[in-house]
C-alpha cells in the first residue's frame, strides 16, 4: 500500500532533517511547506539528503557519546563503586 504524501500539519519537528522542511517517509524524500508537498525525485539531490542524514546521525551519536563520557567522569570514584 503506497504511503500518502505528508502534509505540513502531519509533520512533527522531530521528523525534519535538521529543522529543514524535508522529511523522509517510506524511503522517499519530501519537501514540505504550508502550501503543499513535493516529492524530491532528483537522484543527485536525494543522494545529498541521504548523505546529510547519515552525517547528522553520526554527529548526534558522537555528541551523545561525549555527554555519556562526561557524565561518567563527573561521578566520583567512591560513588561509582557503590
Amino acid at each position: 500500500m503506497p504511503h500518502p504524501a505528508p502534509s505540513w500539519a502531519s509533520v512533527h519537528p522531530s521528523e525534519r532533517l535538521a529543522d529543514a522542511p524535508v522529511v523522509r517517509r517510506a524511503a522517499r524524500w519530501w519537501l514540505v511547506s504550508p502550501s503543499g508537498t513535493l516529492l524530491a525525485s532528483d537522484p543527485a539531490f536525494t543522494g545529498e539528503l541521504d548523505r546529510f542524514a547519515t552525517d547528522m546521525a553520526a554527529a548526534n551519536r558522537a555528541v551523545a557519546d561525549l555527554h555519556n563520557g562526561r557524565d561518567a567522569c563527573d561521578t566520583p570514584v567512591g560513588e561509582a563503586r557503590r
